[in-house]
């Protein structure tokens, strides 16, 4: 990739292999709509909070498209305004500092339970199949309230989905429709049997007339697609950069002070989501060098601005000792994620036991270790082959 020059990132899409010194390129999306992709830190963090840039506008079916797909459904992440607030204020209470905090002692017994796992085995194993996909999708079904005997066949479906190389069309499509109806079929379950979880605090707000089935339904959805995919996906990536940097594991294994700006540090390196969504821009307007007209489409780039030399000196480096500004993996703005202090406190236990555990940690000599992902809106491994 020209723009970048470690080995960290892997195959991205080729709208991403920017030459360097640009702050907003035009691409030729997928689908064959053109878009401005903007790789520069402070205006991307603009386009994130300018409400003259709409999510909304950017679902219908007429706006330029990353990719070929059936229309989105109506959810927080495609919603502007008052309707954006509304959805987001049912779930965005399940996901604060304090209750997130209340899940740790379940995600360690969970952690520990796959490194034990892990130290019983032998001496090597693919921490994305024993650690890094198992853990997120347990945390993320228990907090939702997914019965535990229905997480494979879930993970099952989401991996296809989210995986370009994986699965005809047909197939994809057919994936779809069971994980809806599943969906379905579990709000009216829990309808029926309510419990003390997300999705039937989520129905209860629905029988009080706060959201539509449409609503409910898809925000389920999302949040179990969305928070899984990019977790199993950071988790991978942020080992990945720790066993790259040899000397930055073995300083977090001797100093587990560190472990909160190395994660933060980690987000920023080699983020699980290159791209925010796409937004419409509602009027003409300048745009750092160049002019956006109305109805133009507008993608941010937040690899691009995580590693704005401008903002972040010696952007391609592992620095945790960094006080440089916030990166932009979780976004910026009202959009920003609603997830991000549990995928903040997954990353923070995985990370603290694994180099605590396993302080000769490094990746196996097999002449593959690492397979990616092939995928355009997350990023992630397939394989990471692990020895210690």
């Amino acid at each position: 990739m020209s723009h970048f020059s470690d080995r960290l990132l892997g195959p991205v899409p080729y709208f991403l292999e920017q030459p360097g010194g640009e702050d907003v390129v035009p691409f030729v999306t997928p689908a064959g709509d053109r878009m401005w992709l903007v790789c520069d830190y402070s205006l991307a963090r603009r386009v994130l909070t300018d409400e003259r840039f709409s999510r909304a506008e950017a679902v219908k079916p007429h706006a330029p498209q990353l990719i070929d797909a059936q229309p989105v459904p109506a959810s927080m992440a495609s919603m502007d305004g008052t309707d954006h607030t509304r959805l987001r204020r049912l779930v965005a209470g399940a996901f604060s500092t304090r209750r997130t905090a209340a899940l740790r002692p379940g995600i360690e017994r969970l952690a520990d339970q796959h490194l034990d796992a892990l130290a019983a085995a032998g001496l090597g194993a693919d921490l994305v199949h024993e650690l890094a996909a198992p853990l997120p999708v347990a945390v993320l079904c228990s907090l939702l309230g997914i019965p535990p005997e229905d997480v494979p066949q879930f993970r099952g479906w989401v991996e296809v989905l989210f995986d370009l190389s994986l699965g005809t069309p047909e197939k994809k499509a057919r994936h779809r429709l069971e994980l809806a109806d599943y969906m379905a079929d579990l709000i009216e379950r829990k309808r029926r049997t309510p419990s003390v979880d997300l999705l039937s605090s989520m129905i209860e707000a629905h029988d009080r007339g706060e959201v539509s089935m449409d609503e409910l339904l898809t925000m389920g959805l999302a949040l179990l697609m969305a928070g899984y995919e990019t977790t199993v996906g950071q988790l991978g990536l942020s080992v990945l950069s720790l066993l790259a940097d040899p000397v930055a594991y073995a300083d977090l294994s001797e100093r587990p002070g560190d472990l909160v700006p190395t994660v933060e540090e980690l987000l920023r390196l080699n983020p699980s989501t290159p791209l925010s969504f796409s937004r419409v821009a509602l009027v003409t307007m300048p745009l750092g060098s160049i002019t956006v007209r109305a109805g133009e489409a507008v993608m941010v780039s937040l690899l691009h601005g995580n590693r704005d030399s401008g903002t972040f000196p010696e952007p391609h480096g592992l620095r945790p000792s960094r006080r440089d500004a916030a990166h932009l993996t979780f976004g910026h703005g009202i959009h920003r994620c609603v997830g991000a202090p549990l995928a903040r406190l997954q990353l923070q236990v995985v990370l603290g036991r694994l180099t605590q555990r396993f302080p000769t940690l490094r990746l196996a000599s097999h002449p593959e270790p690492v397979i990616w992902k092939d995928g355009l809106g997350t990023r992630g491994l397939a394989r990471l082959l692990v020895e210690w």
